[in-house]
């Protein structure tokens, strides 16, 4: 049995300090979640499901759930820095944990400057010239300043892991009940029922497929609970991971409910110059969606703590999510995929700063190079892809590792197989219902990575062990390619989706799992 062991990666005798509380970690794991997300999905799930994207958050939930059980196992058998780009290696061998990997870095690299970026669109409204008039797409001086935001989370991890829980509790506490309140004042200040069931089309008004083509976009901001084994390396108490990531999913799930209602009821059309019901126009507000709301009901109130929400939300998501970055990137170099100076730790700080230097500084020069480029929305299914894709190798490791007798009896969670088909197919689905380019644009950037670094490095075996998930990877491409919201539109939206299904489950996932290492 392989059971995790920190010391075996001591550099000099100096190791990551265990000093993270279950209220830090997760606050971490909340507040990491609630930020662009909830902010700025709303709208574009709109466009999709119009006021039942409600329905889609629930689902979104759901399927969260049973994509967290495999992670709660792994977490509790290998509690590891940046864990889930750890875990493939155990069961699978190099190769796999080599493309998982680098699948899971397409997410990391995103989500500190879209942050960072929609930081700078909460600043525009007290700084007009860091946005293009009526777009949100920073100027050049907002570019600049994307890119120093970005710089500013670096502090907040330098000065160890105890700084930063303390930091995260206090701040993700003020956070929490700031985005309450703003969302409560919003309400208060105009809320229309009607903008339920009474605008054109009703509450569905564009069927199931619309909920389900919504929740890509709300399963970004569900994305948490990756924090969590990220800094499980760094925990007091490896015991409470599980309840930690299920409470994650819980409390954020709330919020993002309270934040769609108060969305939806709080369309005031005639202010906003739409027409009742003109759900595809919802995405073309100018700005942060709830900032435009509490403008346009003329508000103070509202307006001033939705400002605050815009600002300090995406800021405190962003340098909890470099932090998590930084842990995957240290991860990567344990494996010897990246530099082993990547895999040094700060005598003082006991943190990895080789791995927090490099990734803040690619992801500064993301920041200021994409951010003319393209919008918030569409950095966000990219990030979504990569993230779920990298998801599916989770269930195919978790029974291997009970196959393999790797995850210990008392760490399984009874009816694994279920549990692991359930977690299969939600991220398949979702990483198809991402659509087209989103789908071909995250795994080119994840595969690049893989064969570049990969060459580089000499990362061998585990070839055969991965054939699996390369052709799962392209089967979703494929299905995404003639999909109702691909290239081709050669299947509907169900039938493709019900294939989706059907073939992840029974081919892909006992494929993986049947193809573990042997060692």
């Amino acid at each position: 049995m392989i059971i995790f062991d920190p010391g075996v990666t001591h550099i000099a005798n100096r190791s990551l300090r265990r000093e993270l509380s279950f209220l830090e970690i997760l606050i971490a794991g909340i507040v990491g979640a609630v930020g662009t997300g909830v902010l700025f999905a709303p709208a574009q799930m709109a466009v999709e499901a119009g006021p039942s994207l409600v329905v889609a958050w629930v689902l979104g939930a759901i399927f969260y759930t049973f994509v967290s059980i495999p992670l709660i196992e792994l977490a509790l058998t290998w509690p590891e820095a940046g864990g889930p780009a750890r875990y493939p290696l155990y069961t699978h061998g190099n190769t796999l944990n080599l493309l998982s990997s680098f699948m899971n870095l397409v997410w990391y690299i995103f989500i500190p400057p879209i942050e960072a970026l929609a930081t700078v669109e909460g600043l525009s409204y007290i700084f007009p010239s860091l946005i293009v008039p009526h777009t949100t797409t920073p100027t050049l001086q907002g570019a600049i300043v994307g890119t120093l935001l970005l710089l500013a989370f670096v502090p907040f991890n330098y000065f160890g892991v105890k700084a930063f829980g303390r930091t995260t509790a206090f701040a993700g506490v003020i956070k929490l009940l700031i985005y309450v309140v703003a969302a409560l004042a919003l309400a208060f200040a105009f809320f229309d029922f009607r903008n339920f069931t009474a605008v054109k089309g009703g509450f569905m008004p564009f069927g199931f497929s619309g909920v389900f083509l919504a929740i890509p976009l709300a399963m970004f901001a569900f994305g948490g609970i990756r924090v969590i084994p990220d800094f499980a390396e760094e925990v007091k108490d490896k015991s409470f991971l599980g309840k930690a990531i299920l409470f994650t999913v819980l409390g954020q799930t709330l919020i993002y409910i309270l934040f769609s209602v108060v969305f939806i009821g709080g369309l005031k059309w005639s202010s906003l110059g739409i027409a009742p019901g003109n759900w595809t126009a919802v995405s073309n507000l100018p700005g942060n969606p709830f900032v435009d709301l509490a403008n346009a009901v003329r508000s103070s109130l509202a307006l001033y703590l939705t400002l605050i929400v815009a600002i300090l939300g995406p800021f405190v998501t962003g340098y909890i999510y470099l932090g998590s970055g930084v842990r995957v990137l240290f991860s990567m170099a344990r494996s010897g995929y990246m530099p082993k100076k990547l895999n040094e730790i700060s005598e003082s700080y006991a943190i990895p700063y080789w791995a927090l230097v490099v990734f803040a500084i690619v992801a500064a020069v993301l920041t200021f190079l994409t951010a003319p480029v393209p919008t918030i929305y569409a950095m966000l299914e990219d990030a979504v892809v990569g993230g779920y894709l990298a998801f599916a190798t989770l269930p195919a490791s978790m029974l291997a590792g009970h196959r393999k007798n790797l995850i210990p009896k008392e760490y399984r969670i009874p009816g694994s197989w279920v549990w692991a088909a359930l977690a299969f197919v939600s991220a398949s689905l979702i990483s198809f219902w991402s659509g087209w380019p989103a789908v071909p644009y995250a795994v080119a950037i994840g595969l690049a990575g893989a064969l570049i670094f990969g060459a580089a490095f000499k990362v061998k075996g585990g070839l055969v062990n991965s054939l699996w998930y390369l052709a799962y990877i392209g089967f979703i491409v494929l299905m995404t390619y003639i999909g109702s919201d691909g290239a081709l539109s050669v299947i509907g939206f169900i039938p493709a989706s019900i294939i989706v299904a059907v073939v992840s489950v029974a081919v892909f996932l006992p494929w993986g799992v049947l193809t573990a290492s042997s060692s």
